[in-house]
This record gives C-alpha cells, structure tokens and sequence, in this order.
C-alpha cells in the first residue's frame, strides 16, 4: 500500500523557517520522482520543488534561493527546507511522487501519489 505522510507545518512569523518531511513507503523510492507542491485558499494547486532521482532539482521563481528540496533513499523521506518565509506562502503543502520528473513536467496530474498535506501559515 502507497503511503505519503506530510508532517512539519505549523505557524511561522514572517521571515521564519520550517522544514516540511514526507515520509514514503509502498513502492521504489529512490526511482521515483519527487515533488512539493501547495495549495492556498481560492488559488490553483502548483509546484514549488522537485527534485529527480539523479539529485536535479528544479524550483519557480516565486520560491528560488528560498526552498530546498532534498531527499534521502534510505530513509524514502523527503525534506523541503524554507526560509525567508512570506504570507504569500501560507498554504497547504503536499508531497507526491511520479514515475518520471521529465514527463511530468511538474503537473500535478503526474504525480500519481500523494500525501494529505501539512498546513503552513505565516503571519506578517
């Protein structure tokens, strides 16, 4: 059974840091493709990391030189790393995992599995 379990949300002041775990298990890990993504209230669902099995990472604009992405294939745990946070990223956080980064092209679709989400908040 495909399991993503999201844990490390929580309030933040502006400027804050949190670091957000998604823990895997159920398939192959370490050939899969892993992403973050977020969700605020009335907004489209998008990406904010991913990171491919060969360690390539790839980030927008809005969270670059702000949010890390990494991931440990023996442990099957992800990790992303934010800093500097703003109000604008106050949102619900979900990790998933597709098959291939390339042919996902950081659609949300792609990502077959996913977790339940972990809820940021940062106040200004």
């Amino acid at each position: 059974q495909v399991q993503l379990v999201e844990s490390g949300g929580g309030s933040v002041q502006s400027g804050g840091s949190l670091r957000l775990s998604c823990a895997a298990s159920g398939f192959t890990y370490s050939s899969y493709c892993m992403g973050w993504f977020r969700q605020a209230p009335g907004k489209e669902r998008e990406v904010v990391a991913i990171m491919d099995t060969d360690g390539s990472t790839w980030y927008p604009d809005s969270v670059k030189g702000r949010f890390t992405i990494s991931r440990d294939n023996i442990k099957g745990t992800s990790y992303l790393q934010m800093y500097s946070l703003k109000p604008e990223d106050t949102a619900m956080y979900y990790c998933a995992a597709a098959p291939s980064c390339y042919r996902s092209a950081g659609s949300w679709g792609a990502f077959g599995y996913r977790g339940q989400g972990t809820q940021v908040t940062v106040s200004s």
